[in-house]
């Protein structure tokens, strides 16, 4: 309790910017992971290249139609659907392998960034807030020395650790601000990597499978008209 008291006693003192100044990168740290934890571990699920075996099933059939209308209604939650559709009208435009992999990759870039976006914005508060805590360590540092300039023998060393103990309160809560983030940001990376590789595998598996049979679904069109 005393660690915390100290810390509270440290926001009214004479360097307090700095504490609040750390107090805002964890605020904004904070909502971060909140945010992202509910994206990538909620809203999102490792489950791509599963998903990516029913629209194989419809594209084997040459039925794109059915295909693209199941990309179409996987949802915002689904990164796979928007990928595959983008990637499914253009086989139906019979555009080629180059034009089905470049609307893909195209697709497949902005969604990567939607899942791993504001995660690097962790690691730079959490080194903010180290340096920070160190800035106002050191600036209190100097208010102590200067203060004791004018003081008594007797007060000196009293004002000196009072000085020193309220200084240091800045590193140690920056590093309390620090830690929790780069161990979120470690999380969080580690989750966004695995969405990702999920999403590129199914979205390989689907222009592999695109790739090999677009060019047989104007023959099954004549055929059936």
């Amino acid at each position: 309790m005393n660690f915390f008291t100290s810390l509270g006693h440290a926001f009214v003192s004479a360097d307090a910017i700095w504490m609040w100044a750390i107090l805002a990168a964890q605020i904004v740290s904070v909502a971060i992971i909140v945010e992202r934890a509910y994206a990538l571990f909620m809203n999102r699920k490792p489950n791509q290249k599963a998903l990516s075996k029913l629209l194989s099933e419809d594209i084997q059939n040459g039925n794109l139609e059915k295909a693209l209308k199941r990309a179409q209604q996987m949802g915002i939650n689904n990164p796979l659907g928007t990928v595959a559709s983008a990637g499914i009208q253009a086989a139906m435009d019979l555009g080629g392998k180059e034009e089905i992999q470049m609307k893909m990759d195209e697709v497949l870039l902005e969604e990567s960034s939607r899942v791993e976006k504001r995660i690097a914005f962790l690691a730079m508060f959490a080194n903010v807030a180290t340096l920070i805590g160190l800035l106002g360590t050191i600036t209190g540092l100097i208010h102590s020395f200067a203060g004791i300039a004018e003081a008594d023998a007797a007060q000196k060393a009293i004002i000196l650790s009072q000085g020193i103990s309220l200084a240091m309160n800045t590193t140690a809560y920056g590093l309390l601000v620090a830690v929790p983030a780069l161990v979120m940001y470690a999380v969080l990376q580690n989750r966004a990597t695995k969405l990702v590789e999920d999403l590129n595998k199914a979205a390989l598996n689907l222009f592999i499978q695109l790739s090999f049979h677009y060019e047989a679904v104007p023959t099954k069109k004549k055929s059936a008209k």
